[in-house]
Formats: C-alpha cells, sequence, structure tokens
C-alpha cells in the first residue's frame, strides 16, 4: 500500500473515531437529565427537616448513587488530554506552537511523516474515547442501580407526606 492509499485509510479511521465523540456526549446529555430529575424529584418530595424520622436517612442511599452518576460523567466531560507530544495533527500541541512555526512544520511534512501523524492521532483519540465511554458507562451503571432506592425513598416520602397531612 503506498502511502497516499495509507493517508486516505488513515483519515477516514479517524473520522470514525472523532464521530463517536458526539454520540457520546448526547448519552452524557440525557443521563444527566435523568440523574438531575431524579434529584429534583426526590427533593421536592422530602419531608420537612423537622418531621424527618432516623428511617428516612434510606434517601441517602438514591442521593448518593445519583451523585456518583454525576461524578463519572464529570469526569467524561474533561477526560485526561496529555499526549500527542509534537503533535502537528493535536489541537493541544498544534496551539503550544507560534502560528508560523505551525504552518512550517505542517507544509514541510513528507507524506509518511504525516501518516504517522495522522495515526498517531488516531491512537490519542481513542485513548480520550475510551475514557470518555468508560466514565459514561458507570454513570449509567450508577443511576440504573439507585432507581430501586431512589422509588422506595419516594414512597417512605410520599406516605410520611401524606399522613402528615391527615393528622392536620
Amino acid at each position: 500500500m503506498d502511502n497516499a492509499q495509507l493517508a486516505e485509510i488513515s483519515k477516514d479511521q479517524l473520522n470514525r473515531v472523532l464521530g463517536f465523540f458526539p454520540r457520546v456526549d448526547t448519552v452524557s446529555s440525557v443521563v444527566v437529565g435523568v440523574d438531575v430529575g431524579m434529584l429534583a424529584i426526590l427533593a421536592s418530595n422530602a419531608p420537612a427537616i423537622e418531621s424527618f424520622t432516623w428511617y428516612m436517612l434510606f434517601a441517602l442511599i438514591p442521593l448518593w448513587m445519583l451523585l456518583m452518576s454525576l461524578w463519572h460523567l464529570y469526569q467524561g466531560s474533561f477526560p485526561r488530554l496529555e499526549g500527542g507530544w509534537n503533535s502537528l495533527i493535536y489541537f493541544r500541541e498544534i496551539a503550544q506552537r507560534e502560528e508560523e512555526a505551525f504552518i512550517t512544520e505542517l507544509t514541510s511534512l513528507s507524506e509518511e511523516k504525516y501518516v504517522k501523524e495522522l495515526l498517531s492521532q488516531v491512537w490519542r483519540n481513542s485513548q480520550i474515547l475510551t475514557q470518555k465511554f468508560n466514565r459514561l458507562r458507570a454513570a449509567f451503571v450508577w443511576l440504573a442501580i439507585a432507581v430501586i432506592p431512589w422509588i422506595i425513598a419516594l414512597f417512605m416520602f410520599t406516605s410520611h407526606n401524606t399522613e402528615s397531612f391527615l393528622k392536620k
């Protein structure tokens, strides 16, 4: 395979990897919305602090799980971006150069070196994408296991609020 073909394959591979970033970010946005919604419903159904009883501390379980989900989403939104040292394609490395130096270095690249730069970028973006996906998966797991305790906490709050209302 000649360098021109390899360059095209490398560009396609880079575009394929970059195409997964919006998918992960979209699903992350949905999970954030569900987490925040569940927290809001839990908080809006919580009884006043003065009428709290010890068994209502159970609500700390889904609260903690939902906060863990949000923590993983936060970590996935800001993955470690170090690496790609001296790359002429990686945005963080490009930003560290002077404009003219960058243009000169890029225009003087051989086709073989350009292919290596592309493949290095594919590799680095794959690492970053893996971090984001792993954090999204962890966030989703925390959300999923929070559902049952969240329902139980809502039931406890609703029962307590109904009893309090009926006693008045």
